[in-house]
């Protein structure tokens, strides 16, 4: 049988990597809940515009 010369290297943590960054400040910071509020009045405007719109517009 042939002897095993293959040189064995640690294993690399399973391909997870971690990068360790500085937190970036931004000039403003926008709340999550802010922007989810944000989106849904969106939907309720855009929705009225397409109900009521036609009918402000004379359509």
């Amino acid at each position: 049988m042939a002897k095993d010369n293959r040189i064995r290297m640690p294993s690399s943590g399973g391909g997870i990597v971690r990068y360790f960054e500085d937190e970036v400040q931004s000039m403003f910071m926008i709340k999550p809940k802010y922007v989810i509020f944000i989106g849904i009045l969106m939907v309720v405007l855009l929705t009225l515009l397409h109900i009521y719109g036609p009918a402000l517009l004379g359509f």
